[in-house]
């Protein structure tokens, strides 16, 4: 254990040095808070706009490493703020810690009953442990990538955002929940007295129970396309739908009890709600705005092979328009 603090101890002190804001992020959060001026909340948390994953300046001059190289330093950020969050909240925000905190000590009271209510049967189990690989890294990581590589082939910026937004998100989701399995130690249904003990002595430093990963990533992941594309309904209607099927995968298969589960599926909505909030690029909501600025840039040779001087076609131009009709 003291072999692995040492290890951290150099990564620790980097972080500010990765976190630190550039002039080209700065700007970009000064024009994303005017672009999204007079709009509705786009999220359940008061969040000031950021500078986003994907800055316009990406889309005109098509960089498309350049969003990844910013997303360590956006990553670091995202975890200042959310393990500060409640030192920072404001009253709007501050019903969402009572709600949760109440949850929670329902939840933890009732867990040892209700992970005795399902009968337990070997198609249950078989059934839940397939259904449950949806919320795998293997499985959430490829649905990322697929919406950046369709967003690219497909010129939708749209896209291509919800893709990078969701590595983003699942990266969050993924350090908050070690973090919190390393400091609880919570012993999973099969594993000790049945209890859900907090602190056991034998229970895995990487693989406690609380909170479920596969929930707190699967959340994060559908908040991030539920916010992206709140129309047609039955895009968050998807994506929330699967999500739970994951969550009830879970609690069936035995691996975690409910408020494990719940408290996860809570905290990766939340995480996916901030980084969009934080991250997204609203000009992508008024396409016009960056059409117009895609009309002043061009790169590379002339627009059209038209405009191309060819004295030849100009000669033969002026003779036709000599000869008498």
């Amino acid at each position: 254990m003291r072999g692995r603090i040492r290890t951290l101890i150099p990564l620790i002190i980097a972080l500010p040095l990765v976190a630190q804001e550039t002039q080209s992020d700065k700007s970009a959060e000064q024009r994303n808070r005017e672009a999204g001026q007079g709009e509705g909340a786009p999220s359940a948390l008061e969040v000031q706009p950021g500078p986003p994953i994907l800055k316009t300046k990406d889309i005109i001059h098509e960089r498309k490493l350049a969003p990844w190289k910013r997303l360590p330093r956006y990553f670091v950020r995202d975890q200042k703020a959310i393990w500060t969050s409640p030192f920072h909240t404001n009253k709007a925000n501050a019903k969402w810690w009572v709600v949760f905190a109440g949850a929670t000590g329902v939840l933890l009271a009732t867990d040892k009953w209700s992970s005795k209510q399902l009968p337990n049967t070997s198609d249950q189990i078989a059934v839940s442990t397939w259904t449950s690989r949806f919320g795998a890294a293997y499985s959430l990581l490829p649905i990322s990538g697929t919406f950046y590589f369709i967003g690219l082939g497909a010129n939708s910026e749209r896209f291509r955002e919800t893709g990078i937004l969701g590595f983003e998100a699942l990266a969050d989701a993924s350090a908050v929940g070690l973090v919190l399995k390393l400091a609880t130690r919570r012993e999973r249904p099969l594993e000790g007295n049945g209890n859900g003990d907090f602190w056991a002595q034998k229970s895995s430093f990487w693989n406690a129970g609380f909170p479920s990963g596969h929930a707190l990533n699967s959340w994060a992941l559908a908040s991030v396309v539920a916010h992206e594309y709140p129309h047609p309904l039955i895009v968050p209607i998807t994506a929330y739908s699967l999500a739970t099927v994951v969550c009830a995968s879970r609690f069936a298969v035995r691996k975690h009890f409910a408020a494990d589960i719940v408290i996860g599926a809570g905290m990766g909505w939340f995480i996916g709600d901030y980084v969009f909030a934080k991250r997204h690029n609203r000009e992508l909501d008024n396409p016009s705005a960056v059409d117009r600025l895609r009309s002043h840039i061009h790169l590379g040779g002339p627009q059209r092979p038209a405009e191309l001087n060819n004295p030849e076609l100009d000669r033969s131009a002026a003779l036709a328009s000599r000869r008498p009709m």
